[in-house]
């Protein structure tokens, strides 16, 4: 196994996946042993079939991209992903709701979705892009003080993905029980080292296959 796959959701969220692409998606997260795949909630059941006796894990994404949908939506969302097959579960945060300092209303948002999944794996996407440092840093705490298991970057559909600063940052709230998962900009297995060297413990990115075969991608997530 090439040491950065155990690291990597292989992910496709873009608005033009068929059924084929996030078959062929799973096919290659086999293949290169990759942790899992990231797709939309549409698509859980379809990675489920396509993975059937796999070690891969299925991964969904709910609220994606913006956060800004209720979280009675978020919740309906999580529980059809869960239902579906989803093993793990990437939520965005409701980004206005804290830039209006409601900090209650967006840790609410994402207890409620680890409320109704307590043994699966919640990661709270911040989006990064859209935040000052201070917000960064109170996201986090938010996300981690909810029951957050992992905080991630960003969307890949901002306006940047991952940073050194996002991740130092991130790292400065961590518990000694919650993770970080860096996603966005990530096309080459030097900055896939960088970001796991910096104590990253998960990729997001449509990039794995140039990760692990040391070649560069264009991709944009």
């Amino acid at each position: 196994m090439n040491p950065f796959s155990p690291y990597i959701d292989h992910t496709l969220l873009k608005a033009t996946a068929t059924k084929e692409d996030i078959i062929t998606l799973c096919k290659e997260a086999e293949k290169y042993d990759f942790f899992s795949v990231c797709v939309n909630s549409s698509f859980v059941s379809t990675a489920k079939k396509a993975l059937n006796n796999s070690k891969v894990k299925v991964c969904s994404v709910v609220g994606f991209p913006l956060g800004a949908m209720s979280t009675e939506a978020k919740v309906a969302e999580t529980q059809s992903a869960l239902k579906d097959g989803a093993d793990e579960i990437d939520m965005v945060i409701n980004i206005g709701l804290l830039k209006s300092k409601d900090y209650q209303a967006v840790e609410h948002d994402i207890a409620a979705i680890k409320h109704i999944m307590p043994h699966q794996v919640l990661k709270v996407i911040l989006e990064t892009c859209y935040l000052e440092d201070s917000e960064i840093l109170k996201a986090s705490e938010i996300a981690i003080k909810a029951g957050a298991d992992f905080i991630k970057t960003s969307t890949g559909f901002g306006t940047r993905g991952a940073s050194t600063n996002d991740i130092k940052i991130m790292k400065s709230a961590c518990t000694k029980d919650t993770k970080i998962k860096a996603s966005g900009g990530i096309r080459d297995a030097e900055t896939a080292l960088h970001y796991i060297n910096l104590g990253v413990k998960r990729l997001g990115t449509s990039s794995g296959i140039a990760i692990v075969n040391g070649t560069t991608s264009n991709s944009n997530y």
